[in-house]
């Protein structure tokens, strides 16, 4: 069976080291759960096995056992260039989505040639109650809304979310940065207008600070804009 070859395949090319440097990188998955397998080399492996006929035995065996199996399957969906299938496919993964990295690894390439179909689905995915749901949600916002496809309500969607969840108001944070990069005078009231919540507010300046696209004037006056205790 595929799986059982996938597997055999990662444990092949397992490195131990990284096993004890990845899961201190990861929290919330188990220590058992990593294999140790390096990024560049899941990513050549998913181009090997994604044109296999039997590839779907192997993406509807979930939950899978292994994080590295997680995200040899986001770097499989990744490359799919169909956007139905992909979209259906992310769609099935997504409640499986259990860390910050596999959600972050997962990126299908066809979905920036369907923005008009993905903004439906990036609403949908930013009202789940899932974490990582919401996280690849916003992150698809991101890469594919700051843009020439920009609007103003794409960060109105994003400045209404309230979470309690470390990784949902991370990628907030990483929203706002990078749409202070990218769309400067759009984006500045809403951290002038305190429109995020405290945390994400002082979070999203920091990371701005610490961008090389933003010039030293612009990272002044966002200083003059911290909450204070």
């Amino acid at each position: 069976m595929i799986i059982a070859e996938i597997r055999e395949l990662l444990f092949k090319k397992q490195d131990i080291k990284y096993r004890g440097f990845q899961s201190k990188l990861i929290p919330g998955v188990g220590d058992d759960s990593f294999i140790g397998v390096r990024t560049p080399e899941l990513r050549k492996l998913a181009k090997e096995i994604s044109k296999r006929a039997d590839i779907d035995l192997f993406l509807n065996d979930l939950p899978h056992q292994y994080f590295d199996e997680n995200q040899l399957h986001a770097f499989i969906l990744s490359g799919i260039k169909d956007y139905d299938s992909c979209l259906e496919k992310v769609e099935r993964f997504l409640p499986y989505v259990d860390n910050w990295a596999t959600c972050d690894q997962m990126s299908p390439k066809v979905f920036k040639k369907h923005k008009k179909e993905l903004l439906k689905s990036i609403r949908t995915w930013i009202a789940s109650e899932e974490t990582y749901t919401i996280r690849f949600g916003i992150k698809m916002l991101m890469e594919h809304f700051l843009d020439d496809d920009f609007d103003p309500l794409y960060p109105e969607m994003v400045a209404k979310l309230r979470s309690e969840e470390y990784y949902v108001n991370m990628m907030i944070a990483w929203y706002f940065a990078t749409a202070l990069a990218k769309q400067y005078e759009s984006i500045l009231p809403f951290i002038e207008e305190k429109r995020l919540a405290d945390w994400t507010h002082k979070k999203t300046i920091q990371k701005a600070v610490e961008s090389y696209r933003i010039s030293p004037e612009q990272k002044d006056y966002l200083k003059s804009l911290k909450v204070k205790n």
